[in-house]
């Protein structure tokens, strides 16, 4: 990165708090093996970007849910947990840009967020944001406004917030992110929901506007299902809600929901994927925890974003074709091709217009059978 891009972040600073790490270390410091002693931190000035692949940010700002906390107990509980994890990764860089000072108003932080986020999104760089309510995937979101990009999103969560009757943006973001002019959303997928938290209408009003929904049943019967979608995303959020009580005792909303080891590969696929550049965790408030356990778990999804982003770069570039099976066939008078990488065993799909998108051997199978894949027709369909 050239040091006239480096210097164009300085401008940030006025948006971050940086991070203690007398703090999060109890003065004990941390050991070489530890993550602790490897994140690039900011404590005094900001971190050099060049070589990093993941900006770590925290966000306490709750209001959104009707919290009043809005300090950085909740981001510095994860980055307790997550500093002590062993590094096994040397080959994925991280940095951690410190927390989003909170504004006067919702609207302030929410501002400050995008920013930040629009910034290392333009410097090419995997952003991923911790604490705050899940309304601040509208900020996520946002950023990509700011720049002009239309853009795929996934949501997992156990409920899909548009409910109008609600005061709190936690529970209705979603309104503006489909609604909101100008529009900068191409395609929205939902994983995860449940069943007895949604209007049945709700589901013919997702499907009415080609976007993408998936029961948490479904999703657990076959994950590697939602890799796709995941891949072909840029930005994605995560609710704790989505996640069982019994694996995420601070999500007090259902006993039911996603294991830890689910939740954990969900984050895989998103640091496997090229094209996500924002990760956001949303929904941890410290004092509903138990044993720290919720943060824990956190620090352990964050942990796979990095096994993600290590085997991405693992994965030959598409023109590379040596590198990939290419499996050509027909199906309801349709002839396309398959790809499958030889590294990483993934699959894509070519559309009628040349280009290529992420799908599953599930989708190769179905079209050998002479039938549409439904991933391959809704994908037509958006183009």
């Amino acid at each position: 990165m050239a040091n006239n891009s480096f210097m164009s972040l300085a401008t940030i600073t006025d948006f971050l708090d940086p991070v203690n790490i007398a703090f999060l270390s109890n003065d004990e410091g941390f050991k070489d093996t530890q993550l602790g002693r490897h994140i690039a931190v900011y404590e005094e000035s900001l971190p050099d970007l060049t070589d990093i692949d993941m900006v770590l940010i925290g966000c306490g700002e709750m209001r959104g849910a009707g919290v009043q906390y809005t300090g950085t107990g909740s981001p510095d509980a994860i980055r307790t947990e997550f500093y002590r994890l062993f590094h096994w990764h040397t080959d994925v860089k991280v940095a951690d840009f410190g927390n989003i000072k909170v504004g006067a108003s919702l609207q302030d932080s929410y501002a400050a967020l995008r920013t930040v986020i629009q910034e290392l999104v333009q410097l090419g760089k995997k952003v991923v944001i911790i604490g705050g309510s899940h309304d601040n995937t509208l900020a996520q979101y946002q950023a990509y406004g700011s720049l002009n990009k239309i853009i795929e999103a996934a949501c997992i969560d156990a409920r899909i917030d548009l409910d109008m009757d609600s005061v709190l943006p936690a529970d209705q973001f979603l309104v503006e992110m489909f609604t909101g002019v100008p529009n900068h959303l191409k395609q929205y997928t939902h994983i995860g929901f449940q069943s007895y938290f949604m209007h049945p209408q709700m589901l013919e009003t997702i499907d009415k506007l080609g976007f993408d929904c998936f029961r948490v049943g479904k999703v657990k019967e076959a994950i590697d299902e939602m890799e796709p979608p995941i891949r072909n995303s840029e930005m994605v959020s995560f609710d704790l809600a989505a996640i069982e009580y019994a694996h995420a005792p601070a999500n007090h909303l259902t006993p039911n929901g996603f294991n830890g080891e689910e939740a954990c590969t969900l984050m895989q696929y998103a640091g496997m994927s090229k094209l996500c550049s924002s990760i956001g965790i949303y929904g941890y408030i410290p004092e509903q925890d138990q044993h720290s356990l919720t943060a824990k778990q956190i620090s352990h999804m964050l942990w796979y974003v990095m096994d993600g982003i290590y085997k991405s770069k693992q994965e030959a570039p598409l023109e590379n074709r040596s590198e990939f099976d290419e499996f050509t066939l027909a199906f309801a008078e349709v002839e396309t091709a398959f790809l499958r990488s030889k590294r990483t065993g993934r699959w894509w799909m070519q559309l009628h217009d040349g280009k290529y998108a992420a799908c599953s051997y599930r989708d190769y199978l179905i079209a050998s059978s002479n039938e549409i894949p439904e991933r391959w027709m809704r994908a037509v369909e958006r183009s």
